[in-house]
């Protein structure tokens, strides 16, 4: 089968480069520190990476809520709203499809970065893992100051679970999210997208309704 010509179209922002590379680094900080504090290896050494991690997760914790603020400013939080259109195709595709070189039922257009099985993936991302993991590590760090917040209800151990838990789950999504940035029509291009801006697309691929970001409201007759 004859696939359609490829061409370029800008779709991911510097703002969102910059966060994208940003972000991986801090949560890779926080993972070696992290894993170093429970005795997996040593690397930079207990109390640096006592240090380090506290400072890293801080910092991500601030940064981490301007993102969400340019989200909404900005309104690409669209991007992330869920739907159940296209979702068994493509996990079918990943599943299945992608082994037979078939086409990707969602292409990526600057309207539509996301297809269904990745928008439900980052909201839960960026809605429920990633702050529990920041509210917990903040407790974790906060420990001793436990009584002046009127907090000392809480169990460290269990928040501590909850913590090596959203640990776990993180370093598994970054695992996935690794093999996944390799099935482009090249292994290298969803890659060299995140760092120039520039995505190969399909020419000719239309998007349908419900996958446009924003939709002009029906005039009424008049």
């Amino acid at each position: 089968m004859q696939k359609n010509k490829m061409v370029n179209i800008y779709l991911y922002s510097r703002y969102e480069r910059f966060w994208h590379w940003l972000q991986s680094t801090l949560i890779i900080i926080l993972l070696l520190t992290g894993f170093e504090l429970h005795g997996t290896f040593s690397l930079f050494g207990f109390r640096s990476a006592v240090d380090v991690h506290n400072f890293v997760g801080l910092s991500w914790l601030i940064l981490f809520a301007f993102f969400i603020f340019w989200l909404f400013t900005t309104g690409e939080f669209k991007q992330y709203i869920p739907t159940t259109r296209k979702m068994l195709a493509v996990v079918r595709y990943y599943s299945y499809g992608i082994f037979r070189g078939e086409t990707h039922p969602v292409p990526k257009r600057r309207e539509l970065k996301h297809n269904p099985l990745q928008r439900l993936v980052y909201l839960s991302l960026a809605a429920l893992l990633l702050p529990i993991q920041m509210a917990t590590g903040f407790l974790y760090w906060g420990y001793n100051s436990w009584p002046t917040w009127g907090l000392e209800w809480l169990s460290l151990p269990v928040i501590a679970f909850i913590h090596m838990a959203g640990a776990f789950a993180i370093l598994s999504f970054l695992v996935v999210h690794i093999y996944m940035i390799t099935t482009g029509h090249t292994v290298s291009a969803h890659t060299k997208a995140m760092i120039t801006g520039w995505e190969e697309v399909e020419e000719g691929t239309q998007i349908e309704d419900w996958e446009q970001k924003e939709r002009k409201a029906p005039q009424p007759a008049s």
